[in-house]
């Protein structure tokens, strides 16, 4: 199951590369099906890889002119304090049984998971069926929306322990109006910051396998180098549909295995 684990991985860092999401959606089911890793210790070492990897992936995108520096700073800051308060706050005092009524109790990893999977569903369905977006360059029009998001995102990537792309890169869509492909390294940029924020807050509460850690982020980081190579040779429609098509497999496997298996 390990070396399943390290080539599913640099999967993880090419989806990365060509989508700008969709790296925690694999990282957490990989590090808990295929390593065996519990829940909390997997989402903490998802985001680590993801965030090393997409920081890597925005600098490289960044080198093409493909990033919203502006959109990604004001969207980061919000959503970074978010994860960080948190993961290092909030995460902790979740008891391991939930007691939702008398005869009814939900562990912590199926409440992570699953508050991690509908909305993984509904910002793939987003993606999906909305065929078109119109790119806009007013700024007040971004900061109004783009503040709130921010905040909104950055508790759910810290309740879940992923990188926020599944609903980062729709947020730059709908509301900061960026073309898809801008949209992409800004979401890598932001992904990585908030991330990395985010494992500051675990490093605190957790112990960390460091060498295992390191070892299996460089299978990530191959991939993302890999996916960069070819990002330029594949049509846009296409990426969007496999970003769509991607979250939405994923969170619905994590639904069925959670909840009806």
């Amino acid at each position: 199951m390990d070396y399943l684990g390290y080539f599913a991985l640099i999967g993880i860092g090419l989806i990365l590369s060509l989508t700008g999401a969709g790296g925690s959606l694999l990282s957490l089911p990989i590090l808990v099906y295929l390593f065996s890793l519990d829940v909390v210790t997997a989402t903490s070492y998802s985001l680590f890889i993801v965030g090393t990897t997409s920081l890597i992936g925005a600098w490289l995108e960044h080198k093409r002119q493909r990033v919203d520096v502006r959109s990604g700073i004001v969207f980061g800051i919000c959503s970074v304090i978010a994860i960080f308060a948190t993961r290092r706050w909030i995460i902790p005092s979740i008891p391991d049984q939930i007691l939702l009524s008398d005869s009814l109790t939900v562990s912590k990893r199926v409440l992570m998971l699953g508050i991690f999977a509908l909305l993984a569903i509904s910002s793939s369905v987003i993606i999906l069926l909305k065929h078109t977006w119109t790119p806009s360059h007013a700024v007040g029009n971004r900061l109004k929306f783009l503040i709130p998001a921010g905040i909104a995102t950055g508790i759910v990537v810290g309740l879940a322990g992923v990188g926020g792309g599944f609903l980062i890169l729709p947020s730059l869509l709908l509301f900061a109006r960026l073309p898809f492909k801008p949209a992409v390294g800004t979401t890598l940029l932001i992904i990585g910051f908030n991330s990395m924020i985010g494992f500051l807050g675990d490093v605190i509460n957790y112990p960390i396998n460091w060498l295992f850690l390191l070892l299996i982020t460089g299978f990530a980081i191959v991939g993302m180098l890999l996916g960069h190579l070819y990002s330029t040779k594949i049509p846009l429609h296409y990426m969007r549909l496999a970003f769509g098509w991607i979250v939405l497999t994923i969170a619905v496997a994590i639904m069925v295995t959670e909840f009806v298996l």
